[in-house]
């Protein structure tokens, strides 16, 4: 694990960051409820997202910050000389340049930036409605062309004149466009969540979908490079790698990425009659020649990483990551990895994604990695996991990591310097959903949601004595398990209606149900409210079993009477769900509020805290000992005192 002081350190931008206000010890147990002790910033990173080259300057965009940044990254000096603030969206996912300028899209919300490399000057050109601009490129003649996702559209933006024009849904449709490029003649975009290659015609505007038909069900053309002669698109999800010619899209070759277990193809590079690409989830740096089929698998820069990007310069091969950047050589077959950080790249505190508490340490889950709080000594440590923890349990002593993108279980303990990879679950699932323990059987169980455009989540059950797991998919037809609890051999689900993202749902409410873990049969199901979308969270006490709903509605569930008993509404929106004795915990983005299971009353105790979860969720926690919460005010970690038997 690395000290956060020293990975703060590196980054001359963020000294300030170094060096946290000091703030009162951890509270006695007596404290009012409710009471509010702020522990700093959550989880500290500086993920990338995307890089551009002008000249010798590599300037690279964030992704998670606030604000995010594009750091001009001078290869002369090696170091960052001048950080560009963009102050909208949640990440940089798009980049590309037209001479000296380089252009940056946003995710969630999209916008357009101009950085003017030349004056310094950083320019918000335009404003979509969309949820992200995913991928951008720019043409021969100096137009912008931007992938957008949800809706998978394209639209063209004129840098000479202002003027953004909507060239509509290459797949009428299909939710997401993933990659671009473009060329004199065309615009070429990789959809999702049903693979198509679209060549569109920029002076007629009319439609060739180049993908071959031995292609035709894979799932995303998620990544592309393009030469004067070939277009290439990495294929989604059995990792392959598409290089087609322009002239005769007939001429094509599909080349498989060989490391075992690898599922995509992330980024692409043509360049000098190679076609240059990284896997996931080996990390894997590959190239393929196009003239005599050669594949070479060059190395793993950094296990398991995201290449968002690759780029060439001065004959060399830049590789962007979260945590660094590679540089292959061809001419000496090396890859050196270095550290954007340790060259001034700005750290700060990113959007969180789950917070847990095993009582001595607070796991906060982000980008590559958690931030783990020793709440005795304030200290914060970085724990490196390939991949971003959704949901997190301790259990004797081990805590165990939800993590995507490979919907893989990971587990730690305090004082180890790494996570180990206990298992992926397969089955096209990408992303946890939540984790129970069940004392009685000794069981670890994990729902995961499907990968985009697929159907049917599905249930994991582990058992750490043994290492075995099993995966269960379909538990409840058509529907993800988001939520569970387990109680004497049984897991109680909450389902979700949405499967795979950007797959509409086919059912229309989510339902509860129950799985036994002895026999590994589904007991029963059924819809606990009318018209609800997902159940948020799940708890249980002795008798009965409790959820959250996305509207905000707590139900109980009688396990005597076999039904649902009582129903409450608590907020405007669902949260995780917590229970100690008989009251119960729950949060929106702004306020925790108290639930007193007897009296099935509920007030709130905690408002103003404006928590910036990463993808607008509301995460809680709860100390084992009941005397705390976790979660987060802005982006700081806050502890709040509570008294659940009083």
């Amino acid at each position: 694990m690395i000290p956060r002081r020293r990975f703060l350190q590196a980054a001359a931008a963020s000294a300030a960051a170094a060096t946290l206000p000091a703030t009162p010890a951890l509270a006695a147990a007596r404290e009012p409820e409710g009471t509010l002790t702020d522990l700093g910033p959550a989880s500290v990173a500086s993920p990338l997202g995307n890089a551009e080259f002008v000249g010798d300057v590599l300037y690279m965009g964030s992704r998670g910050l606030s604000p995010n940044v594009v750091g001009a990254w001078d290869l002369g000096t090696d170091k960052i000389t001048t950080h560009y603030e963009i102050p909208t969206g949640v990440g940089i996912w798009a980049m590309c340049k037209v001479g000296t300028d380089v252009y940056v899209g946003t995710h969630s919300r999209s916008d357009l930036y101009r950085i003017d490399t030349l004056t310094g000057t950083t320019t918000k050109l335009a404003e979509y409605p969309d949820h992200f601009i995913w991928t951008m490129a720019s043409s021969p003649d100096g137009k912008i062309y931007m992938g957008m996702s949800e809706p998978g559209r394209v639209v063209e933006y004129d840098p000479a004149t202002g003027a953004s024009r909507d060239l509509g849904q290459p797949v009428p449709g299909e939710s997401y466009v993933r990659s671009i490029q473009a060329d004199a003649d065309h615009v070429y975009a990789g959809i999702g969540t049903n693979a198509h290659l679209i060549a569109i015609d920029r002076k007629t505007g009319e439609k060739r979908d180049l993908l071959p038909a031995e292609l035709a069900d894979r799932d995303w053309v998620s990544s592309m490079s393009s030469s004067d002669t070939h277009v290439a698109g990495g294929v989604l999800s059995l990792a392959e790698l598409l290089v087609v010619e322009k002239a005769d899209p007939a001429n094509y070759k599909i080349v498989k990425a060989t490391a075992p277990g690898e599922k995509y193809v992330v980024s692409v590079l043509v360049h000098d009659g190679w076609v240059y690409f990284a896997g996931r989830p080996s990390g894997t740096f590959y190239r393929y020649h196009i003239a005599t089929d050669k594949l070479d698998v060059l190395g793993v820069p950094f296990f398991e990483a995201a290449t968002s990007r690759i780029l060439e310069h001065e004959g060399r091969i830049y590789g962007i990551q979260d945590t660094g950047v590679f540089v292959y050589d061809p001419a000496t077959n090396k890859i050196d990895y270095l550290s954007h950080v340790q060259r001034g790249f700005r750290a700060a505190a990113e959007a969180p994604m789950s917070v847990h508490s095993d009582g001595k340490y607070v796991y906060v889950g982000g980008k590559s990695g958690a931030d783990i709080h020793e709440l005795a000594t304030r200290e914060v440590t970085r724990l490196p996991v390939p991949g971003e923890p959704k949901t997190m349990i301790t259990v004797e002593g081990t805590t165990y990591l939800g993590v995507y993108t490979q919907a893989a279980l990971y587990s730690h303990r305090i004082g180890d310097p790494e996570a180990r990879l206990l298992f992926r679950t397969g089955h096209n699932q990408d992303r946890p959903r939540d984790l129970a323990y069940d004392r009685h059987t000794g069981l670890i169980i994990m729902p995961t949601q499907s990968e985009p455009g697929h159907p049917n989540g599905a249930l994991d059950v582990y058992d750490p004595r043994s290492g075995e797991v099993d995966t269960y998919r379909p538990v409840v037809e058509r529907q993800t398990v988001a939520s569970v609890t387990a109680l004497r051999g049984v897991v109680y689900l909450g389902t979700s209606t949405q499967e795979g993202l950007g797959a509409p749902p086919v059912t229309p409410t989510a339902r509860l149900a129950a799985f036994d873990l002895r026999t590994r049969e589904k007991l029963w199901e059924i819809e606990p409210l009318p018209g609800i979308g997902t159940i948020t969270g799940l708890k249980h006490t002795p008798l009965a079993v409790y959820g959250i709903t996305n509207t905000g509605v707590l139900f109980e569930y009688d396990l005597l009477r076999k039904k649902i008993s009582r129903t409450l509404k608590v907020n405007g929106r669902g949260g995780d769900l917590l229970i100690a004795g008989f009251t119960a915990y729950t949060s929106d983005v702004d306020a925790v509020y108290r639930i007193n299971l007897l009296s099935w009353t509920s007030k709130t105790i905690v408002t103003g805290l404006a928590s910036d979860w990463f993808g607008g969720g509301s995460k809680l926690n709860i100390d084992p000992s009941h005397r705390a919460l976790y979660g987060i005010k802005g982006r700081n970690l806050v502890r709040i005192a509570i008294s659940p038997y009083s």
